[in-house]
Order: structure tokens, then C-alpha cells, then sequence
């Protein structure tokens, strides 16, 4: 039996993050380990980790230096990257552990809007099933590799923002790197307080600055300021 690694990073969401620990726990198989690394250093995200028993690391709050801190500490043989607001599927582990002992290095998540749901979710989710075909998928979809495969791929990037975009298409250069039917449930929150079209807009436009050359340091800031929490 495979064993799974769960690696969330956290800053400043400790009320999903205690949603999404507890729904970990109620699978039925118990995951083999559980790190949550902490950019806020709160005292919440203390209090939620030592409730469900897992694992808590300190990081800076850059979302990529946490995955890497993470991944370096974890131990299973599949790494699966989670968001802290997640909401996950009835079998994940099995979605993986088929994919995975198919031969695929690794995955995603389908991409579903949690509820509450509007009606632009029914467009937005397959036109983000086919941006990833074509490109890239990002974090919020649950990303999972094997831990040869990801530290082979070069890990993730040390970035705030886009920091899985080099891991995913090195990956791909070395394995099948899946896209899973079965869904994770997006937070809606952002889309439902920004507007759905300007949200997605505003998110497109990060992408095209990012391929256009413009760091992700520096859209890291545009990113907080104005469709962030």
C-alpha cells in the first residue's frame, strides 16, 4: 500500500484549514503523515494542528518555500499538495493510488467550484479542464507526485505565485502526469466577493503577465492587493 505525505500550506486561513484537517481524518484508510506548514506563526493554525494531531512547520509566507519545506521533511512515497481551503472528493486516495500504480508519476484534481455555486461555475470548470490539458494546472486542484518523481521534476519553484508552473511541464517530460476525473471542491469565497468574471479575469491577466516575463514577485503584490484576502 502506497504511503501519502499531505502537505498544506496555511497563512491566515486556519478556520478552513481545521475544516479540511477534519475531513482528512474521516477517511477510511489513516493517512501516513500530515505536515501543515504555518506562514502566519498563529497561534490558531497551532491550536488546529494539535487538535488533529499533525505535524506543523514555520515558514515564511511565500507559498512556494512552504511546499519546499514541506516536501523536504515529508516521508511518504506520494506527495500530495493540498491548499489550506480545500474540500475533497469521497476517494481520493484510491484516485491516486490507481493513477499511481498505473504508472503515472503523478496528478490532479478535477476542478469544481464548492458551493455556494453560480451559474458562471458551469462554464468556468470545463474551460478549466482544458486550459490544463493544454497548460498548466495549479495548486488548488490538488497536484500529487511521487516523492522520486517531484524532487527529479526540480520541486517547486521558490515563488509566491505560479510556483508549480516549471514542476508540472518538467514532470510531464518524465512520466504521465495525470488528469484525474474525480473532483476537489475549489473555495468559491474570491469569486463570489470579486464577481465571477472579473475574478476570472483578473486571474487570467496574472497568467499573461507571468508569461510575458514579469516575475512573480512582482505579481505577487498586484495579486494581494487587489483580488486577494
Amino acid at each position: 500500500m502506497l504511503e501519502f505525505s499531505v502537505i498544506i500550506p496555511c497563512y491566515r486561513d486556519e478556520q478552513k484549514l481545521a475544516c479540511l484537517l477534519a475531513q482528512l481524518q474521516e477517511f477510511p484508510r489513516q493517512l501516513d503523515e500530515i505536515i501543515v506548514v504555518d506562514a502566519a506563526k498563529s497561534a490558531d493554525c497551532a491550536k488546529a494542528c494539535a487538535q488533529f494531531q499533525v505535524r506543523r512547520l514555520i515558514s515564511e509566507p511565500c507559498r512556494g518555500q512552504q511546499l519546499l519545506a514541506g516536501a523536504a521533511q515529508a516521508k511518504g512515497e506520494v506527495l500530495w499538495f493540498l491548499h489550506a481551503d480545500a474540500q475533497l472528493s469521497v476517494d481520493p486516495l484510491g484516485a491516486m493510488t490507481r493513477a499511481i500504480t498505473q504508472g503515472a508519476i503523478g496528478g490532479y484534481f478535477r476542478f469544481r467550484f464548492a458551493n455556494p455555486r453560480a451559474w458562471p461555475a458551469c462554464i468556468l470548470e470545463p474551460a478549466i479542464a482544458l486550459r490544463c490539458r493544454f497548460g498548466v494546472p495549479y495548486g488548488d486542484q490538488g497536484i500529487f507526485m511521487a516523492r522520486s518523481a517531484y524532487h527529479q521534476a526540480g520541486r517547486h519553484a521558490p515563488w509566491p505565485l505560479f510556483e508549480e508552473v516549471p514542476l508540472v511541464r518538467a514532470a510531464r517530460q518524465f512520466g504521465k502526469f495525470l488528469p484525474l476525473s474525480e473532483p476537489i471542491f475549489v473555495d468559491s469565497r474570491r469569486w463570489q466577493r470579486d464577481g465571477w468574471w472579473r475574478r476570472t479575469w483578473n486571474n487570467r491577466k496574472l497568467a499573461l503577465n507571468f508569461m510575458r516575463g514579469i516575475t512573480p514577485q512582482e505579481l505577487a503584490a498586484d495579486y494581494h492587493s487587489k483580488i486577494d484576502s
